[in-house]
């Protein structure tokens, strides 16, 4: 018997042969599976080239392994999500092939030097991949990144070209009832740093109160921070029931053609809901709404903000989450520049306050001295002088 240390510190007697053991969660969509993930578990995935914000949320959950049914890095483009397990010490299984998502969720399953067993029977093998072996492919992925550069610019302009009406003249954005104009608006994604972005900007959020906009599950992330969305917006996947029926407005995110999935859900709820088709991400249409309704500063929580990010999604429509934040403009602070930058200010009562609080403890210390006994009836002495030279002024004139 050994003793196999796992993530976290946490150990567990295993026999050798049969390497690392436990009953596996199944899941094509990650996003999905890490709200089922518990502390050991084998998290089950079929996700090609796992960007960073899947390789956290993973990493957050504490499984004992991780198996891919796709490649981890295919080479596209250089990813930033396997290396993230892999430094964290959580096993990470390429390959695996389509086999390994039929294993039924709750199996006992064991792996074994990248072969998956359920019980007695092989069910699939992988790739097992480390750090060096991840840092390898990583470099060699790079040799991708242009081609990848050109099909994103060739994106952006398909995605000016269908949505031309709606990035330059507003067209089709709805109007909501949550008052915006001349407002701070901020969007919160649950992306990167979202958690530690939120407790940066206390002080921003108590003074300026801006409007608070949940992209999805971007609603969670808020609530979780004791924050009440005032609009959620997105195709409503990854949002609690309970952030919808915190009161905020809700807009649904529909496709160009008018299909709403989210909506039925929202309305199986007995909610009210704007719809907004748009070809764009959650996170576009939310910028577009606040901008349109005349926000004065859009400060953005856990968006994508640089090229690798957009790539990292691996998808096409980041190419409007580009144009979009072209069309904002510079409305648009990316909430680590907030915090940053951003300095509490003094109102003229609070400084007056400061001030008669300073001077009481200056006449307090003063009093508590015999140097100050004196100086205070010397004070007192001259205030009488002064006082009966301006009395008999009075009464001479009178």
């Amino acid at each position: 018997m050994t003793r196999v240390k796992l993530f976290g510190g946490r150990t567990r007697r295993q026999d050798s042969s049969t390497g690392i053991a436990g009953p596996a969660k199944v899941d094509g969509r990650t996003k999905d599976l890490v709200r089922r993930l518990k502390p050991g578990d084998i998290a089950i995935i079929d996700h090609t080239d796992i960007d960073r914000i899947a390789a956290e949320s993973l990493v957050a959950a504490q499984p004992s392994a991780v198996l891919n049914a796709a490649q981890s890095i295919s080479g596209r483009y250089p990813n930033l999500g396997p290396s993230i397990i892999t430094d964290a010490g959580i096993p990470l299984i390429d390959g695996l092939g389509p086999d390994v998502m039929t294993i039924r969720e709750g199996r006992w399953i064991t792996v074994d030097d990248g072969a998956v067993h359920v019980g007695e029977t092989l069910v699939a093998e992988g790739e097992i991949q480390d750090s060096e072996r991840v840092a390898a492919s990583f470099e060699t992925a790079r040799e991708g990144l242009s081609s990848q550069l050109e099909l994103f610019a060739a994106n952006t302009m398909e995605y000016l070209r269908k949505e031309r009406d709606l990035l330059i003249d507003g067209v089709g954005i709805p109007k909501l009832r949550t008052k915006i104009r001349g407002r701070h608006v901020l969007i919160v994604v649950r992306g990167y740093h979202y958690r530690e972005d939120l407790i940066a900007l206390q002080s921003y959020l108590k003074e300026y109160r801006p409007v608070l906009v949940g992209v999805d599950g971007g609603a969670d992330a808020m609530m979780e921070q004791g924050l009440k969305p005032d609009v959620i917006v997105g195709d409503m996947d990854s949002v609690s029931d309970a952030a919808l029926t915190s009161g905020a407005e809700i807009v649904v995110h529909a496709y160009r053609d008018g299909r709403a999935p989210g909506l039925e859900r929202v309305e199986a709820m007995g909610l009210d809901a704007v719809i907004f088709p748009a070809v764009g991400t959650s996170e576009d249409i939310a910028m577009l709404l606040a901008d349109d309704m005349g926000a004065e500063v859009i400060v953005a929580v856990g968006t994508h903000a640089t090229l690798v990010e957009f790539l990292d999604k691996g998808r096409e429509g980041m190419a409007s989450t580009f144009l979009t934040r072209l069309r904002v403009g510079s409305k648009l602070i990316d909430a680590k520049g907030v915090s940053r930058l951003y300095r509490h200010r003094i109102s003229n009562v609070q400084i007056v306050f400061l001030a008669i609080a300073g001077l009481v403890a200056v006449v307090a210390s003063l009093i508590a001295t015999s140097a100050g006994n004196v100086l205070f009836g010397l004070i007192g002495a001259r205030f009488d002088d002064l006082w009966s030279w301006v009395a008999g002024l009075f009464s001479g004139g009178l």
